[in-house]
């Protein structure tokens, strides 16, 4: 059941090209412990050694296995709600977080994300800066852009993370179309 949701998800994601082949990663909590994919897995094609298991407030054996990000799920679930985290690449988000300090959407897009903070990243995105900062700005939104890096969607459940990935992304292609035909339009 758990790797059936991990797959769909995952897959989706790759088939909409919100990530690349070994990028982006997914977790849920249970309890004090989180199931995150493995560092360098693709997402597109999960198995179930892709999964790893560790607690939330502490390492153990297969902590090393884990995603590099996994500082930054913890750090979220230890300060939101949160039982599920997708993190994705959108290539629409990740170019407007390179110009913007908020993604507002002009459709449909803002009664289901709202305004979308674009965070500073840093190098090393499994810094504990990077994790309290994005954890921080998630207590308030749903999903985070950090620029020039990603996305990252919290929900209850996997699907409802990646609706709303998938969610910024279309508000993002359409921000995006809106300031092609802006610019191209004649100037009277």
């Amino acid at each position: 059941m758990i790797l059936s949701q991990f797959q769909s998800v995952g897959r989706d994601l790759f088939v909409r090209g919100l990530v690349s082949s070994h990028s982006g990663n997914l977790s849920i909590r249970l309890g004090e412990r989180i199931i995150i994919t493995r560092r360098i897995s693709q997402l597109g094609c999960l198995e179930e050694n892709d999964l790893i298991e560790t607690g939330i407030n502490k390492n153990d054996r297969a902590t090393p296995l884990a995603s590099m990000e996994l500082p930054v799920h913890r750090a979220i679930y230890q300060k939101t709600s949160a039982l599920a985290i997708v993190h994705a690449h959108p290539p629409h988000a990740i170019a407007l977080s390179l110009t913007e300090a908020e993604i507002v959407p002009n459709d449909e897009g803002l009664s289901v994300i709202g305004r979308v903070p674009v965070l500073e990243g840093h190098t090393e995105m499994s810094s504990g800066e990077s994790a309290a900062a994005i954890a921080q700005a998630l207590k308030k939104h749903r999903v985070v852009l950090v620029r020039g890096h990603g996305s990252f969607a919290i929900g209850q459940l996997l699907e409802e993370a990646y609706s709303l990935t998938t969610a910024l992304e279309e508000s993002c292609q359409v921000i995006c179309l809106f300031k092609s035909l802006r610019a191209s339009s004649p100037k009277k």
